[in-house]
């Protein structure tokens, strides 16, 4: 939302470099209010340094070289994001993005985790190729806005419905009629997830900085002091980066065949563009940065620096880096350059060293904080409206599909092609744009590979 509030100019910070660099008299700031503004955003979004190993580590990574090197490369960015871009926008490792890598890549269509991983770059990559060629924001434009909007819910639904699973409130019954069940709290595990999601409501609730890094540490307690956790025996104090360039692009096409890869790659794709664009122009509408015609200027470089973020990320076996919607804490505070960026930048580098703790937290630990930004993301579900069915059906067929299947390919392409189906019925094909008429062919073809192949087999 933007923040309309007016706020007093910043004293001039003296015309030094700094001052020069970021053009802070410009935009009303000095260097003592970046630094503020960085840490805020920093406390707000470094849960992400225990989040993101308990995530992939259900795919089998090891949990502490995934938090040493999701620190590294969030610092990494957001330092490059403020020195180029110039705007407080922090980077880290995407929620959602790395859930549909460990449960719906390696878990679910048997990718090694390498092979994710090599997804990952791909689509990085790619899309870095068309912001250099200026067609990331054509591509946008071809889809409705309902659609975009579906993808936010449908991965925040998919995160939170993996919070409770891993919190173990969640589960398949043995032999049971529904293929989902609520478990009542009849193990510690559950009771330790139940304490840490009341610790992480009450502290949201209350405005805390930083709650929910601090309810993760807070509920690691409970978890160590009931059981539920262990410091491990031979715990390591020294930061390991084996991640760092675990992946492998070449069996991608080779083992999802290519149909199913191109349409998986699409898919990782259009969830980097929707998540950049959207938290891009609310962070700077925020700042009050954007021109009198509410664009972002120099918006190349912003999308850029995200966009080789996707790549970076799965270059170092941490998943997708993106913009963080939590950079809206340090604006805030007062954030309005670039400056910000580097604070929260060199914050991660440091927390690097905190990195062998990620192998104490448990999921029982990380769940609640699942849930709750599971919550927030869905919030984007008001934006759609459901009482037009043409917009309303589709959207609310990518939104359930996406956590009920473990896929976001699958989400996407029911939504696209759902909605291609009823323009098509009610004789509105000029309203659905060349690239949807594409993209909804090649999902069908996706979807028509297992039935086929069931056909042959038979």
């Amino acid at each position: 939302m933007t923040d309309t509030t007016e706020r007093p100019k910043a004293p001039p910070s003296g015309g030094s470099g700094l001052d020069s660099y970021f053009k802070l008299t410009e935009r009303g700031t000095n260097t003592g209010t970046e630094i503020r503004a960085g840490v805020t955003t920093f406390l707000v979004m470094a849960y992400i340094i225990f989040v993101n190993p308990s995530i992939l580590s259900a795919a089998g990574l090891d949990p502490g070289a995934v938090a040493a090197a999701t620190a590294l490369v969030a610092g990494l960015l957001t330092i490059l994001m403020g020195v180029v871009a110039n705007y407080p926008i922090a980077m880290a490792a995407g929620l959602g993005i790395n859930a549909a890598v460990a449960f719906g890549l390696v878990l679910g269509d048997g990718l090694t985790p390498e092979g994710a991983m090599g997804v990952i770059v791909l689509e990085g990559l790619i899309v870095a190729a068309l912001v250099v060629v200026g067609l990331r924001e054509a591509i946008m434009n071809a889809v409705p806005l309902s659609l975009k909007r579906s993808i936010g819910v449908g991965i925040g639904l998919f995160i939170l419905f993996i919070g409770f699973v891993n919190g173990g409130l969640i589960g398949i019954p043995e032999g049971g009629a529904v293929p989902v069940q609520f478990i009542f709290p009849n193990s510690a595990g559950a009771w330790v997830t139940l304490i840490g999601l009341l610790i992480t409501v009450v502290l949201y609730a209350r405005k805390v900085p930083g709650a929910l890094i601090i309810s993760i540490l807070a509920t690691t307690v409970v978890a160590l002091l009931m059981g539920v956790a262990s410091i491990p025996d031979s715990f390591a104090v020294t930061p390991s980066f084996a991640t760092l360039g675990a992946f492998d692009m070449g069996n991608v096409f080779t083992q999802l065949g290519f149909v199913a890869a191109a349409l998986t790659i699409f898919s990782f794709m259009l969830t980097d563009f929707f998540d950049t664009m959207g938290t891009a122009t609310a962070i700077v509408e925020q700042a009050d940065l954007v021109d009198e015609d509410g664009n972002i200027p120099e918006i190349g470089k912003l999308l850029f620096i995200d966009s080789i973020g996707a790549a970076a990320g799965g270059a170092a076996g941490v998943s997708s880096n993106t913009s963080y919607i939590e950079s809206a804490a340090g604006v805030g505070e007062g954030g309005r350059t670039g400056l910000t960026s580097v604070v929260v930048g060199v914050l991660f580098l440091f927390a690097i060293f905190l990195s062998p703790l990620a192998t104490v937290v448990p999921f029982e630990a990380t769940a609640p904080v699942l849930i709750l930004v599971g919550f927030l993301m869905a919030g984007l579900i008001k934006g759609i409206d459901f009482d037009d069915f043409e917009e309303g059906f589709p959207a609310l067929l990518a939104i359930v599909l996406m956590p009920l299947t473990f896929s976001i390919t699958v989400g996407i392409g029911a939504g696209f092609v759902m909605y291609t189906l009823i323009k098509v019925v009610k004789g509105k094909y000029a309203e659905v744009h060349a690239l949807m008429w594409v993209v909804a062919i090649s999902f069908l073809i996706y979807f028509g590979q297992a039935v086929l192949g069931a056909a042959i087999s038979a």
